[in-house]
């Protein structure tokens, strides 16, 4: 079974493009190291051609946290990743600052072997 990573870091601080380009970046690395990602950066996206506010985008990925086996916390300020982090701990779940932690605590799975397992 592959390990679900719900993928948390800084959106309106700073360049909102570059904080969206650099999480759908981590979140494509994990994806192809074998784990599930979630990108919850990819509702820009969505909010460019249907928006919403603030709260439901909040709302919305918090459902994706209880689906998630943990949390990599991508470096740099953040009120909305820094309450997905105290809501997982809350959760009892694992939280990461380093891929590296990551990658060693929860080993990925490789693509081949879990297309096998189907």
């Amino acid at each position: 079974m592959r390990t679900v990573v719900y993928v948390a870091g800084p959106y309106t601080i700073g360049d909102t493009g570059l904080n969206v380009h650099r999480m759908i970046m981590l979140c494509d690395e994990l994806l192809g190291k074998g784990y599930i990602p979630i990108c919850p950066l990819l509702n820009h996206f969505w909010h460019i051609i249907s928006p919403h506010p603030p709260n439901d985008w909040l709302e919305y990925d918090r459902a994706f946290l209880r689906l998630a086996d943990c949390l990599l916390r991508i470096p740099g300020p953040s009120i909305g990743a820094d309450r997905e982090v105290n809501e997982m701990v809350e959760l009892d779940k694992p939280v990461f600052e380093w891929k590296e932690a990551l990658y060693e605590r929860m080993p990925e799975v490789s693509v081949r072997e879990s297309s096998e397992d189907a």
